[in-house]
């Protein structure tokens, strides 16, 4: 929220240079507007030039009047922004606009709710993915690592309504809710449901409890990090070179090689085809190893025959560029 001193000031010294002029204006009917407003500046400012033209008495009487009120206003401006300036204030409010600038122009981005353990990891995957997102956090000492990082955030609670449309949830693509408190996770997600019907939710629970009632309050995937930690290990210690394999493919760009998803979106000529048409394989060098319907339904190894739909999610792995080859002939939205 930006100092109510940034307001304050500007409309002090309108108000005074306002007053002044119809003052003028008034009590001297000879005098123009622009002459009114030359006298204001000029008494207000104590600059010294001589007057557009005698005062008369009220004239006079009114120009005491506005050097002693002008100065009051004056002194006052000076005394705000002096404040804000040795608290750091026009440095932080100016910082503050120019955030709320780029958060006014994000669209399809993810709002991630809490900056902890879980929410760090999330957005260091963000930032190094280059997908667009902003932290909601209230603790300081958070706060000061998200600045130190540059990432886009909202100071505040989560759970607070306007907070959540200050980080663009009416445009945002999904919500990421990594706050470790029941209470505040499931009324986030409540609130965060009513006002996006069509945003996609996923939540951490630390307990099937926590994953019932978050599922309730409206979200649509709920991960327990003790459970995928443990799930993990487990999976390391019994079958380690898939593990490395999956890992590898998900996160690292050094290989060069990745696993990516890809919609296909409405218009795109490979609808109705199918992979023997295509022929990516052949083509780009890609393998689909999977396919997600619309209803949910996932095919493991799609078969030749099998004709791509549209909104079809196509599972494939390949190189970072076989796959930005391949993105517009699907037309992925």
């Amino acid at each position: 929220m930006i100092d109510r001193r940034l307001i304050y000031i500007p409309a002090i010294l309108f108000a005074i240079i306002l007053v002044g002029t119809f003052g003028y204006h008034f009590v001297q009917p000879d005098y123009s507007f622009f002459d009114s407003i030359y006298m204001t500046i000029i008494t207000i400012t104590t600059i010294g030039y001589g007057e557009v033209r005698p005062l008369t008495t009220a004239g006079k009487l009114f120009n005491l009047i506005l050097i002693g009120v002008g100065w009051v206003g004056i002194f006052s401006v000076a005394r705000m922004s002096g404040q804000m300036l040795l608290e750091g204030e026009l440095a932080k409010n100016l910082g503050r606009h120019k955030m709320d600038r780029q958060l006014s122009k994000l669209s399809g981005h993810y709002i991630v709710c809490g900056y902890g353990r879980v929410g760090k990891v999330v957005c260091d995957e963000f930032s190094a993915n280059s997908f667009p997102f902003v932290i909601i956090e209230r603790n300081v000492d958070a706060i000061a690592e998200i600045k130190q990082k540059g990432y886009l955030f909202i100071e505040g609670d989560c759970t607070g309504d306007q907070n959540l449309i200050d980080a663009g949830i009416l445009r945002a693509k999904g919500l990421i809710n990594a706050i470790p408190d029941v209470a505040e996770a499931v009324y986030t997600t409540l609130t965060a449901r009513q006002q996006n019907q069509s945003l996609f939710i996923m939540a951490r629970a630390d307990s099937p409890n926590c994953e019932l009632m978050l599922k309730r309050a409206g979200a649509d995937r709920v991960i327990s990090p003790q459970a995928a930690a443990g799930t993990r290990m487990a999976m390391s210690a019994l079958r380690p070179n898939v593990v490395d394999f999956i890992s590898l493919a998900a996160f690292d760009d050094k290989e060069g090689m990745r696993v990516e998803e890809i919609r296909v979106a409405a218009g795109s000529e490979l609808i109705g085809k199918s992979f023997r048409e295509v022929d990516i394989r052949a083509k780009y060098g890609i393998n689909v190893i999977g396919t997600k319907k619309t209803d949910g339904k996932i095919v493991f190894n799609p078969p030749a025959d099998y004709k791509i739909s549209e909104r079809d999610t196509l599972i494939m792995v390949g190189s970072v560029e076989q796959l930005a080859k391949v993105y517009s002939l699907f037309g992925s939205d």
